[in-house]
């Protein structure tokens, strides 16, 4: 009656082999290390930037725990925190702006349980700490871009409405606009006030030339930069949301600065490589007709290209950025090369339209810019209109750049380029006192129920704190799988499933004790206290189970974190309640057929 076949002790058994090795990373520890991640297409993680590092940090007499080479990166390992500082600033120093420098921390775990992938789980900024970035929003380029902008609608506009204009420039804050005569000027300030309500007009007649001066209003000027510093949030969001990092804090500090914290973070190189570049797109006009020499000709740029060439382009801007709906890594269909196949919004497609209907046979140049820097991707000859809003960009790319470049971009274009000013690992922010805590109080309601569950219900009581152990073991081994963040919120739901656990064996053992007095057999007491109580327990465990996943739906931040370990406790307490304790029960008393007795209290 009280007996499990085979297959089910052996399903128990391995599920609960598999979570104590899942979760034993979690009890060596982390060490400090440096992390070297090429920026460059053409820069690699190989045997001679390894031994770059270890040849600068020998010079620097700092012998580091290990130094190794994976696929994308070279990381140091190190003693303490004050080596790990001062390796970061000799490497950065040593190895230039081409390679990102960065904190981080590296599990102490054995080889052989990191080659099953067995990692330790993410403590959050309350507990372990993270990496923090504090980022400044360069507002000049927000509104020299935005001024740019605006002179180039200008010429879209004259040119719609038929208006005869002799030029359209930009010098400093100031776009002017030249007309041939004061009608032409008079019906052209008409249509461009209606147009661009954040422009100030003034008239100026110059050389024979009818002038029309414009400058943004102080009201639209405050409207840019805080347009510039809301779009750079939600983008930084999208960004970290496409790395998969769970709570993160990203918030305005000041009027031109932002905060971004990653907890639990252990690529630190990557996020900071991914929030640093700004990954804005302009396409752009070659200029072939001037010849280069030491200084780039006035209204062109000098950019170089991926072989390193110089090329001339037109400082006008003909599409950025802004008007990308959807950007993906592919393929070049031709010569198979990885590509970034972008899909342009309608305005976006009509601009480059007219752009590439009105310069066939001429070069245009797709500059890609990254920390400030401008680099030209491709450079192609138009060869004839291009609709439908359909672009690709590739040229000497990585598959893990396209990758790279195409998140970025699909995030969203910063509205103004971004520099990372200052960057730390970070402590818990409420101090190494939380996590003492957090862990103690666990401990401490662990010891308190097992008491009084032992005294209560003696051998049933000794029965039910081994599941209880059990439960605990497979939640921590779940959140390791997963590499969830743990967070103090997320403490609390460890600390609360450890009592609902405990509910569960409290109704099977009163309802044992109840079939019992009631004067059935022990066997036949065991058998239907467990199938009798197991519905009442189903019930309250999935309507809990609704709650978490509402909180996990409509929450944010520390709620969700919450709501994951409730859920996931709520499985596991499933499991050891029932199964595991059942089994213990069996295994004790399920092979006597003539028992009188059970210890029960």
């Amino acid at each position: 009656m009280n007996q499990y076949p085979l297959w089910k002790y052996l399903l128990i058994f391995v599920t609960l082999a598999l979570g104590l090795v899942y979760t034993l990373p979690n009890f060596y520890g982390e060490s400090p290390a440096v992390q070297v991640l090429p920026l460059r297409a053409n820069l690699k993680a190989d045997t001679a930037l390894l031994q770059r590092v270890e040849n600068a940090l020998k010079a620097a007499s700092l012998s580091p725990q290990a130094t190794t080479l994976d696929a994308t990166s070279v990381k140091a390992r190190f003693n303490d925190t004050d080596s790990q500082l001062k390796a970061k600033d000799i490497l950065q120093a040593q190895l230039g702006e081409d390679y990102v420098v960065a904190l981080n921390l590296l599990p102490r775990s054995p080889q052989w349980l990191t080659d099953i992938n067995a990692l330790p789980m993410y403590l959050g900024l309350d507990l372990r700490g993270g990496v923090h970035f504090l980022l400044q929003i360069d507002m000049k380029a927000a509104l020299d871009k935005a001024l740019e902008s605006a002179s180039s609608d200008m010429r879209s506009t004259l040119r719609e409405q038929n208006i005869a204009y002799s030029g359209v420039s930009r010098e400093g804050k100031q776009v002017t606009v030249k007309f041939r005569d004061a009608e032409a000027r008079s019906k052209g300030e008409d249509e461009l006030k209606q147009r661009f309500s954040g422009l100030s007009f003034s008239e100026r007649d110059e050389g024979g030339e009818y002038l029309l001066l414009t400058t943004l209003k102080p009201e639209e000027e405050k409207r840019i930069q805080e347009a510039a510093v809301q779009q750079n949030l939600v983008t930084l969001r999208n960004r970290v949301n496409e790395l998969g990092v769970a709570e993160p804090v990203i918030q305005q500090q000041g009027a031109d600065r932002i905060v971004v914290q990653l907890p639990g973070v252990q690529d630190t190189a990557r996020a900071k490589d991914i929030l640093g570049r700004t990954a804005t797109l302009e396409v752009r006009l070659v200029d072939d007709q001037v010849s280069m020499g030491a200084a780039a000709p006035f209204g062109t740029e000098m950019f170089k290209d991926r072989d390193g060439f110089a090329l001339l382009v037109k400082k006008s801007v003909l599409l950025t950025g802004e008007r990308i709906d959807d950007a993906q890594p592919g393929f070049d269909s031709s010569s198979n090369e990885p590509a970034v196949h972008i899909n342009l919004d309608s305005i976006g497609a009509r601009k480059f339209k007219e752009a590439t209907r009105e310069n066939v046979g001429k070069r245009m140049a797709i500059i890609l810019f990254e920390k400030g820097k401008g680099e030209v991707i491709t450079a192609p000859v138009i060869r004839e209109e291009i609709g439908g809003g359909r672009v690709q960009i590739s040229g000497q790319m990585s598959t893990e750049e396209a990758k790279d470049v195409s998140l970025l971009l699909r995030a969203g274009a910063l509205a103004a380029p971004m520099e990372i000013v200052e960057e730390r690992t970070v402590g818990p922010s409420l101090g190494a006192d939380n996590i003492t805590r957090g862990f103690h109080s666990t401990q401490i309601g662990f010891t308190a129920i097992a008491i009084f569950m032992i005294v209560y219900y003696l051998m049933f009581g000794g029965i039910s704190v081994l599941a209880l152990g059990a439960n605990l073991l497979l939640l921590v081994a779940l959140l390791s799988m997963l590499q969830a963040t743990l967070t103090l919120p997320g403490m609390a739901g460890i600390a609360l499933t450890l009592g609902m656990a405990i509910d569960s064996n409290v109704l099977i053992n009163e309802r044992i004790r109840e079939e019992l007095r009631n004067g059935i057999t022990p066997q036949a007491a065991i058998h239907a206290g467990y199938d009798q109580a197991f519905r009442t327990i189903l019930d309250s465990n999935i309507t809990t189970l609704i709650a978490g996943i509402a909180l996990f739906m409509f929450g944010s931040g520390p709620i969700r974190g919450f709501a994951v370990v409730l859920c996931l406790g709520i499985l596991t307490s499933m499991f050891s309640s029932v199964l595991v304790s059942r089994a213990l029960v069996n295994l004790i008393y399920g092979r006597k057929p003539r028992l009188t007795k059970v210890s029960i209290g």
